[in-house]
This record gives C-alpha cells, sequence and structure tokens, in this order.
C-alpha cells in the first residue's frame, strides 16, 4: 500500500515537472493555426545559421522588434532582448511579412533559438 502511494506520488510529480513554465517543449497557442500550408512548410524548414531547428510554427512568436548598434533586439514577456547574431536567419523569406522569433525557457532563463525580421526576403 505505501509503496503504490510512493509510485502514484513519483508518477504525479514527474508530470507536475513536465508540465511546469519553463520546460523547453513546443507549445501551440494558436498563433498561426490558420495558416496555408506552404506558410506551415516554411516553418518546419527553418533552421538556425548553427545547425538548430527552430522547430516548429507553434513555436514561433510574431514580434516587434529594433536594431540597436547593428543587433536585433526583440520583446520577449515585457523585457527587450538582444538576439544572437547566430539566431539571425538571413536569406530564407518572410512570407507572413511579420518578424518571427522563436525562444525557450531554459534554466531559469531564456534562450533565443531563432530570428527571422520581418523585412526578410
Amino acid at each position: 500500500m505505501l509503496l503504490r502511494r510512493s509510485r502514484a506520488g513519483l508518477v504525479l510529480a514527474w508530470a507536475l515537472l513536465l508540465a511546469a513554465p519553463g520546460s523547453a517543449h513546443a507549445v501551440d497557442r494558436g498563433q498561426f493555426g490558420n495558416v496555408p500550408d506552404d506558410v506551415r512548410a516554411w516553418f518546419k524548414r527553418q533552421v538556425s545559421p548553427t545547425g538548430v531547428p527552430c522547430c516548429d510554427v507553434a513555436d514561433g512568436h510574431r514580434t516587434k522588434y529594433d536594431i540597436r548598434d547593428g543587433a536585433y533586439w526583440v520583446p520577449i514577456e515585457g523585457e527587450w532582448r538582444q538576439v544572437p547574431d547566430k539566431a539571425v536567419i538571413r536569406g530564407a523569406g518572410n512570407p507572413v511579412g511579420e518578424a518571427i522569433v522563436w525562444y525557450v525557457h531554459h534554466g531559469g532563463g531564456i534562450i533565443i533559438s531563432c530570428f527571422v525580421p520581418a523585412d526578410e526576403v
């Protein structure tokens, strides 16, 4: 009986850990739910200059951006963050006409994995 409760507690704790904010799993917020197949395929093809996949349409965030001293900056969760040059995708086009940033919560921080500016054609 005690072993069964312990096992159930472990399973519950593991499930809560996986669902906790800050995990690096894809989240579909419906922001690109009604896009044409060619746009969806574009999202799936995106890879950072270092070869890191940007993930999928559900992981991209439409965003404003600014250019400061030659670097891109984007607001993420109320704070402007510099986009690492290794995350900027150039020459891939941009079928949605808005800047897109892909980021994950990891280790208590935010990692920007990919960014496509609005004017990328």
